[in-house]
């Protein structure tokens, strides 16, 4: 499909600390096959030498802006990101990631061949898996649908390797205003509800960044599990489709949340610590249990999963730490 090339995209990156991978980041963001984009550096009081780096592609690359500001966060300068957009369309990236150089050309395809005010990929490359998808389909979701999948989750719940019409975001005043983790969650998820429907493709555009020694996914934080459990229950109180489904979802997604703290406080050995946490998630796990198994549209091989980390919640977190830490270290010997 050909489309004009005066629409503009404007791509967000909130930068903290991440010297050690942003200039490959920036590469990969002016080296893309779309030229017409915005691409604005937001330097959240970063420590190390990434604001450096920020204006120095500045100087090379006119569609480079950068802004440097007081550490507040993600959310913050996310927000503060968003302020700046002049393009019709955003995408957002995380500051440890990196596009393949087609992300943009895809990503806008997809949008507009869809008449979509969102549109995402399936799939992305991780620092594992580098695989592409070896069949390409474009189709159109509603934006319940979209909403289910992200809410669940059962497509990568992050703002990256999804685009959104700009007007969209701003009339609905969709942003990162939450105070705890998992904005990237919520943002989606709000977003995919209040677009008229979602285009959806399953080649692979953005490269995820596990192993990154700063990442969520690579330290155990009790806190980040909690802010995680508290950023659904938002999501599910702040509904803007209210249906059967959509509540399944979120409810699925609570339940599971419980799980994932009572995991987070094993590896972290704090259970005396956090002894309230520990007794309510092994609670939670089994009460709530009976309500979301019968409920949540996931296959009958997750619902025997289901079954048995309510029955042994225990030895069953115990078992996905050990798995975790098995993987983190192969990515080390890389």
């Amino acid at each position: 499909m050909k489309y004009k090339s005066n629409i503009k995209v404007s791509i967000i990156v909130a930068i903290y600390n991440s010297d050690k991978f942003l200039e490959k980041l920036i590469l990969s963001i002016i080296g893309q096959t779309y030229k017409n984009i915005e691409v604005i550096l937001v330097d959240d009081g970063s420590p190390d030498n990434s604001g450096a780096i920020c204006d120095k592609y500045a100087v090379i690359d006119s569609r480079i802006k950068v802004l440097h500001k007081p550490n507040g966060g993600c959310c913050d300068a996310r927000n503060k990101g968003l302020e700046l957009v002049t393009g019709e369309f955003l995408t957002i990236i995380d500051g440890d990631d990196w596009l393949e150089p087609d992300y943009i050309e895809y990503l806008l395809r997809v949008v507009l061949q869809t008449d979509s005010d969102m549109a995402m990929s399936l799939n992305i490359f991780t620092t594992r898996e580098r695989i592409q998808v070896k069949f390409d389909k474009i189709e159109t979701w509603t934006s319940e649908d979209a909403a289910i999948a992200i809410i669940y989750p059962k497509v990568p719940i992050g703002p990256w390797n999804k685009i959104y019409k700009t007007d969209m975001i701003r009339r609905n005043k969709v942003d990162f205003s939450v105070p705890w983790s998992g904005e990237g969650h919520y943002f989606s998820a709000m977003a995919a509800q209040y677009s008229n429907h979602v285009g959806v493709g399953r080649r692979k555009i953005y490269n995820y960044r596990l192993n990154n020694a700063g990442s969520g996914l690579t330290h155990y934080n009790v806190t980040m599990g909690t802010n995680a459990l508290w950023n659904t229950k938002n999501i599910g109180d702040k509904l803007v489709i209210r249906t059967n489904r959509l509540q399944n979802a979120v409810n699925y997604h609570i339940w599971s949340n419980y799980h994932f703290i009572l995991k987070l406080i094993i590896a972290t050995n704090s259970k005396n610590e956090y002894a309230k946490e520990y007794k309510e998630c092994l609670t939670k796990v089994r009460t709530l249990l009976p309500n979301v198994i019968w409920k949540s549209e996931v296959s009958f091989k997750h619902k025997i999963k289901m079954l048995l980390i309510s029955l042994l919640p225990i030895p069953y977190a115990i078992y996905c730490i050990k798995r975790e830490q098995a993987t983190l270290q192969k990515d080390k010997l890389k």
